[in-house]
């Protein structure tokens, strides 16, 4: 061994508009990247996951560095904003406690400068933090591309490991949260080894909408992460709340259907048994969080 560490060469290109990135992206088909906040993509590259002749860098293209919300129209999130910047607005993290609840997962604090939620969700893995949390908000990915542009909810998005919707010359624009009506509440939970591995062996995401009395759930939704090799959105959980007084045993049997709807692996993180169990546990948890929070006068 000579110790020389061979370097894949690409070109770096900086788009200033959506329709310049697509041509970049669709010139090149696979072999181009995204460059949104990086903080996967960088290491992936470094680690040869990837060969590629060009990175298209979105972080100059405005649409997709634009956040707005109002309580009557909702969030539309840019592509490439960065976690600090979704949890730092106080009227978002009222809104949207879920999704700040994913935010502050990614990484460190550092990390969190540069990441962004849509670059966690195009990075499509089975862990994703920030991804149950979309589903259970009713997120949208707006997506333009060669052939124009598309809408597809945030549930359909992850195909597979790695893997999205997206075809070739394709980018996510934004994502769109529907606005939350009153007594609304969500909730995401994680469980992780130890500090020093920063990945969800189990993450739960949940929703409630509540009557308003606060003893009835309207409807319910649930999500989780690294139990299948996509993250889930289990539907049938969620609807066996509907309509439903909460107790404790409405919540233990919508925590039953989410574990017996899991796909778990073995894995150095833990078990598939392990893995199903905190599945449980997780989603009462989330669930009782998120009607604790739906009860809160806003």
């Amino acid at each position: 061994m000579n110790g020389r560490v061979d370097l894949q060469s690409f070109e770096y290109v900086k788009p200033s508009s959506v329709d310049e990135a697509i041509k970049l992206l669709e010139e090149k088909g696979d072999a181009a990247k995204v460059l949104a906040g990086g903080t996967d993509l960088l290491v992936q590259l470094r680690g040869d996951r990837y060969e590629i002749d060009r990175l298209v860098d979105i972080k100059n293209v405005p649409e997709l560095n634009r956040i707005t919300f109002s309580i009557n129209d909702g969030l539309s999130l840019g592509a490439s904003v960065p976690c600090y910047q979704v949890y730092s607005d106080r009227a978002i993290s009222a809104a949207y406690p879920g999704l700040i609840d994913a935010a502050t997962l990614v990484g460190g604090i550092q990390i969190q400068g540069r990441a962004s939620i849509g670059g966690n969700l195009c990075n499509a893995a089975p862990s994703g933090d920030t991804i149950p949390a979309l589903i259970v908000h009713e997120a949208v990915c707006d997506i333009s591309g060669p052939g124009g542009s598309r809408s597809i909810p945030v549930e359909t998005f992850c195909t597979a490991p790695g893997k999205s919707l997206l075809q070739p010359g394709e980018l996510l624009v934004s994502l769109r949260l529907p606005a939350p009506a009153k007594q609304f509440g969500s909730s995401y939970l994680r469980f992780i080894p130890r500090n020093e591995m920063d990945i969800a062996v189990v993450g739960v995401g949940a929703s409630v909408l509540l009557d308003p009395s606060k003893k009835k759930i309207i409807s319910s939704r649930i999500a989780l992460a690294s139990v299948a090799p996509t993250p889930l959105f289990i539907e049938t959980a969620g609807g066996a709340l509907n309509g439903r007084e909460i107790s404790d045993d409405s919540i233990s049997e919508a925590a039953r259907i989410a574990m017996d709807s899991t796909h778990p692996i073995t894995d150095m993180r833990g078990p598939a048994e392990f893995r199903k169990h905190l599945v449980g546990v997780l989603t009462r948890r989330a669930l009782h969080q998120a009607i604790s929070r739906a009860k809160e006068e806003r």
